[in-house]
């Protein structure tokens, strides 16, 4: 049996009888821009706005930087730039509202890592990108160190693994996270548009859920950049590989997921799929969304 305690302005308490707690948790499909950083920062502080009942916002892979960031990673001004917007976002977290999890280049002792910060309550922690992708359209060795095997990390009561990208088209990492006695596995992509790769993307995710038995929340970036599209699609995933939450392709998206944690681990509360269109449509709505984005985020 649920009760539902609503307090005014803060965020509802779920109190469960046999000891469940159920947290919200928002995939944050955001548009944001190769080097605006201090614009992609106010992108989340928006979003964490909106949904300041929330207890997690996560948004995409390098997402303060926009993806991919290219040669603009070695420019050491930038990278302070980062540094600084990515320290103030965590900061504000300190009065309340909604932690926030979201993708970033960071420096530790003269290396650079491809790394998603998680912030809450003030503080913040660093977890690095341990597959780094140099095929196709993607060339992260010539910019980024591989980091570790990542660590678990405790948010609100869960204990979090933050695989990032191509770290779940591998089992190892997950694998390394689940051994850790994690609850949830957390990802940010940066993941391209491609005829087939929504699929190839639940393929993989749904993989990995079943061989960790554990749920997988999936948020990609949305947006055209450069020669790039990307076409969002997040989803969500419980321990069977089973689909819980579909986010929407060709659009921001700020679709709220339940997460029921309780002795027993952790479910996602699924809700019904939205329609995802055809090849031809999906192929249409990438042409019209990267000439839109080319011109306006280059203003033209």
């Amino acid at each position: 049996r649920v009760v539902l305690v609503r307090k005014p302005f803060t965020r509802y308490i779920a109190c469960m009888t046999n000891g469940t707690k159920t947290l919200k948790i928002v995939m944050a499909q955001l548009n944001p821009t190769v080097g605006a950083v201090a614009a992609n920062a106010d992108l989340l502080r928006a979003c964490r706005a909106a949904h300041a009942d929330a207890d997690i916002i996560v948004a995409s892979e390098l997402f303060l930087t926009g993806y991919p960031p290219e040669d603009l990673v070695l420019k050491r001004a930038f990278l302070r730039h980062v540094t600084d917007t990515a320290k103030a976002l965590s900061d504000e977290t300190k009065d309340g509202g909604p932690a926030i999890i979201f993708g970033l280049p960071s420096v530790e002792n003269g290396q650079l890592y491809n790394s998603v910060m998680v912030a809450d309550g003030g503080h913040a922690v660093l977890r690095h990108k341990h597959h780094l992708p140099n095929y196709a359209v993607f060339d992260e060795k010539r910019f980024f160190t591989a980091g570790p095997m990542p660590a678990p990390v405790e948010l609100r009561g869960l204990r979090a693994g933050l695989p990032i990208c191509e770290d779940i088209w591998f089992s190892d990492v997950t694998a390394h996270l689940s051994g850790r006695g994690v609850d949830i596995l957390i990802s940010p992509n940066g993941s391209p548009f491609e005829r087939g790769k929504q699929s190839s993307r639940f393929a993989h995710g749904q993989a990995r859920a079943k061989e960790t038995g554990l749920p997988l929340v999936y948020v990609n970036q949305f947006g055209g950049q450069d020669e790039l599209v990307f076409d969002g699609g997040s989803f969500a995933l419980n321990g069977d590989g089973g689909l819980a939450v579909q986010g929407a392709l060709w659009r921001e998206d700020t679709t709220v997921i339940s997460v029921h944690h309780s002795q027993d681990g952790c479910h996602i509360q699924p809700v019904a799929a939205p329609e995802m269109g055809d090849e031809s449509e999906q192929i249409y709505a990438a042409a019209v969304l990267g000439l839109r984005d080319y011109v306006e985020k280059n203003r033209f």
